[in-house]
């Protein structure tokens, strides 16, 4: 499986291409095979995203993991707080400020 992860241009969160759009939970992310390169052309020109890039990752019983440590981090944000960490239910999660 190939996700898209960057970054959202107005708030810098980690955002996941979910097919048709940018969503901050990572268990949206849709397949996008060998397209990526392709949507990521686009959803920068388009001034949607920036730094985006294509990963591998797996979809398991508890929904999309990104396959490197590094982008699991990303996913769900500090490893030493857990009180911080992104959760995408939070209706005010799309206003946080980096």
């Amino acid at each position: 499986m190939k996700i898209l992860t960057g970054n959202d241009l107005k708030s810098g969160a980690v955002v996941w291409w979910t097919g048709v759009g940018w969503s901050l939970d990572v268990n949206n992310a849709a397949d996008v095979g060998e397209d990526g390169t392709k949507i990521i052309a686009r959803e920068e020109g388009a001034q949607n995203v920036f730094a985006a890039y294509v990963i591998d990752g797996e979809k398991t019983s508890d929904g999309v993991r990104p396959a490197h440590i590094k982008d699991r981090i990303r996913a769900l944000g500090p490893t030493v707080r857990p009180d911080l960490t992104l959760k995408p239910s939070d209706p005010e999660a799309v206003n946080w400020v980096i």
